[in-house]
Order: structure tokens, then C-alpha cells, then sequence
């Protein structure tokens, strides 16, 4: 589980959303920021689902969580006081758990609730003393719902990265993620973008699913990753062992599809960093 990958300097923020339920975010937030971590980035992964499930993927347990997203959001520890290690070298979490559900209510008379992560965030790494002590990558895990969660990350994040599901529906759930993004650029973050689309649950016997996957590409073009997750049951049970697939069982394809978007987006990182040093020369 190693490469040759270079660390980027400069951290991306990544919300991992899809106002739909059940297409893959929390598995792909768990799975790509373990497949990041085995491409020598150094990776954070902010719960920010009250069903706390990507703190339990990652082996993190109610126990453990001492401190998360919610204590974060509503100012009562910085970020630096709430991180967890995981299991995976390079790879750390800021837990979840059910009390993030209340968020809404305790921020409903505060007129700058939509930054209340983007502050945190931005206060973490004005504070580090060293440059290494930092991520190259923060994933949000997001809920599948537009509510005061959601708007936070997208307010603090530099993209949208969208797991969409190989199935009938999947364009007319991307339609409305996409206004809603449009909506946040204009009046929360002017900067956020797509980072890109990757297509879940795959499968190859199925008709269905190489139909969608042709019709999202033909709408959205080099916007789809190349990188396509397939179904696959060894991806399926491993929360349940409180692991990513890729400590699970490093060989089976879902694993092997994890890495290899994890290399796909790291080079569309380290090209969006030299058209950027171009822009400015």
C-alpha cells in the first residue's frame, strides 16, 4: 500500500456529497482517504453525519469519541483538541455522533452559522508551527440532506467531490446537487467548484449501469473520473469489522478502485497546482 505520489503543499478541502442517501459518500470518504493515506498524503476526514458511521468505518468507536464535529461546530474545543488517529498511517477523523443532530437548533441565532467549519478549519492551520504537522486532503463526510451541515462544508470546502449511484435516477439527483452548489457559490463561496464525479456501484452484468455511466459521461464529460467503484461485497462488510476495504482485503476490486482514484485525483491535484504557478509566472 505505497507509491511514489509527492505530497502537495498547500491543503484541498473536499465536501463528499449527494443530497441523495445511499449512494456511497461515507464508503467512498472512508475508502478514499485510506487509498490518499497509501499515496503518501497526509489525510483528515471530518465526520460531519450525525449517524457517525465513518467514525465507525475507521474503527472508531462511541468511546473514543470524546470530543467531535458537533463541540467543533458550535465552539466549544478548537480542532486540534478533537482529532482522532485511525488505524491507517497519515490518516486521522474528526468523530460523529448523534448529538451533531442538534447542530441546527444550538446554531439558529447565529448569523454566521454557515462558517462555523470553514473558521475551525482555517484556525487549525494558521496554528500549526510546523508545515508537516498539516493534511494535504480534508474530506468531509456530508449527510444526505441540504440543511445547516451540509452548507457548512460546502462553505468550507474548495470542491464537491459526487458519488453517484449507477442507477435510473442518478441524473435527476445531480441536477439539484448542482443548483444547490450554484446557490453556495453565490452567496456563501465564491471559489467552490466540482471537483468531479465518480460513478458507484458498478456493476458490469448489469445493462443499467453501463447505460448511466454512458449518459453521465455524455452530460458531463472529462467532469467523471475514469475510475469507476464497483459493487462489490468484500467493500460491503468491512464496516462491520470497523475497517476500509483496503485493510480488509487489499486485493479484491473494490480496493484496487479506491487506489486508483486516489492516483487520479492526486494528479488532477498536482495539474491544477501547475496551472496555478503558470497563471502567476
Amino acid at each position: 500500500m505505497s507509491d511514489d505520489l509527492p505530497r502537495q503543499r498547500a491543503p484541498r478541502v473536499i465536501a463528499i456529497a449527494n443530497q441523495k442517501g445511499g449512494v456511497g459518500k461515507t464508503t467512498t470518504a472512508i475508502n478514499l482517504g485510506t487509498a490518499l493515506a497509501a499515496v503518501k498524503q497526509k489525510v483528515l476526514i471530518i465526520d460531519l453525519d450525525p449517524q457517525g458511521n465513518a467514525s465507525t468505518g475507521l474503527g472508531v468507536p462511541p468511546a473514543r469519541r470524546t470530543t467531535t464535529s458537533f463541540d467543533v461546530l458550535v465552539g466549544s474545543v478548537p480542532l486540534s483538541e478533537a482529532l482522532v488517529p485511525t488505524l491507517v498511517p497519515g490518516l486521522s477523523i474528526l468523530p460523529s455522533d448523534v448529538l451533531l443532530s442538534g447542530a441546527e437548533l444550538e446554531l439558529a441565532t447565529d448569523q454566521g452559522r454557515s462558517y462555523r467549519l470553514k473558521r475551525a478549519v482555517d484556525q487549525y492551520f494558521q496554528a500549526l508551527q510546523h508545515e508537516s504537522d498539516g493534511f494535504d486532503y480534508i474530506l468531509i463526510d456530508c449527510p444526505p440532506s441540504l440543511n445547516v451541515l451540509t452548507v457548512n462544508a460546502m462553505t468550507a470546502a474548495d470542491s464537491i467531490l459526487v458519488p453517484l449511484q449507477c442507477e435510473f435516477f442518478a441524473l435527476e439527483g445531480l441536477t439539484q446537487l448542482i443548483r444547490t452548489v450554484e446557490r453556495v457559490r453565490g452567496h456563501l463561496n465564491a471559489k467552490l467548484e466540482i471537483q468531479g464525479i465518480v460513478l458507484t456501484m458498478y456493476d458490469s452484468r448489469n445493462n443499467l449501469s453501463a447505460e448511466v455511466a454512458a449518459d453521465v459521461r455524455g452530460h458531463f464529460g472529462d467532469t467523471v473520473y475514469k475510475t469507476v467503484i464497483p459493487r462489490n461485497v468484500r467493500v460491503s462488510e468491512a464496516p462491520s469489522v470497523g475497517k476500509p476495504v483496503l485493510l480488509y482485503d487489499l486485493a479484491c476490486t473494490g480496493s484496487q478502485a479506491y487506489l486508483g482514484l486516489a492516483r487520479e485525483i492526486v494528479r488532477q491535484e498536482r495539474s491544477r497546482s501547475r496551472l496555478k504557478q503558470g497563471e502567476v509566472a
